[in-house]
């Protein structure tokens, strides 16, 4: 064996090296200099880690589709001016309803039924932590607090915003197969309990990152992509199509904007179930 120079280590050892830490960072808890910075429990909304991961904030490309422009919402933008939204053309909106079991939208009222009020379509949405409790859990606490589903022909199916974690390691410290049955879970509960399959928003590297690239929600589950950029790119595995896109995060005050992909009937019938 020849001998190594002072600081040198073996190729063969350094990427197993390499391999190990990524292997630790699904379960190893934060720095105290990142700890520091992670947001309060209860206070994660759509696309808090979309910038940094997926694209830049930017325009959508012109399209030949007819597409649908909607928002989502969640209590940091607290009251929100849904008439001014409507005459700007947003005919749709989403508004966080609860995340984990332990923290709903304080704002919830205002902005779920506001958007109803000035003649939107409207759904509501969960923060999912899977780290903290099981997905029928949380799936039951999103339906009994505001997720529900009724067939009045504008009230959307809920959805499950499944995304990096903002107060930990991105995957929830899960494995690839733990991250699946946890999403099975929540979306099985989640029929049983609305008899509609609930929309999966996500973005395609935290997908494929946390989930080994699973294809087996596509058939059923309706896809909200998440991509701050010209053009949605590339999709999760086993989707073809996006049903929804959110494409910039516009701020507090307006919310984000997200283009549905079809016209204004295509969103009723998704509403209609």
């Amino acid at each position: 064996m020849p001998v190594l120079g002072s600081g040198s280590v073996p190729r063969p050892l350094t990427a197993l090296a390499a391999a190990l830490l990524a292997a630790l960072s699904l379960t190893l808890p934060l720095s105290p200099a990142r700890a520091a910075s992670a947001p309060a429990r209860g206070t994660a909304h759509m696309g808090m880690g979309v910038l940094a991961h997926d694209g830049q904030d930017g325009t959508p490309a012109p399209t030949a589709v007819a597409q649908t422009e909607g928002v989502d919402v969640a209590g940091y933008q607290g009251d929100v001016g849904w008439s001014t939204l409507w005459s700007s053309g947003v005919k749709w909106a989403y508004t966080k309803a609860t995340e984990g079991t332990s923290s709903t939208n304080p704002y919830f009222a205002q902005q779920y039924n506001g958007s109803y009020n000035v003649g939107m379509i409207r759904g509501a949405y969960h923060f999912a932590t899977p780290d903290t409790t099981s997905g029928a859990t949380q799936a039951n606490y999103f339906v009994d607090h505001g997720g529900g589903w009724s067939k009045d022909g504008r009230t959307l199916p809920g959805t499950l915003d499944i995304e990096w974690n903002p107060y930990g390691a991105a995957c929830y410290g899960k494995s690839t197969s733990a991250m699946v049955s946890w999403i099975a879970d929540f979306l099985k509960t989640y029929k049983a309990r609305t008899g509609r399959d609930a929309v999966i928003y996500t973005a395609t590297s935290w997908w494929t990152q946390c989930t080994g690239g699973y294809a087996g929600f596509a058939s059923s589950n309706p896809l909200w992509i998440a991509r701050y950029a010209s053009d949605a790119g590339t999709l999760p595995a086993g989707w073809s199509f996006y049903t929804m896109w959110q494409y910039t995060s516009s701020g507090p005050t307006v919310g984000d904007h997200d283009k549905f992909n079809g016209a204004l009937d295509r969103v009723a019938a998704l509403a209609g179930g």
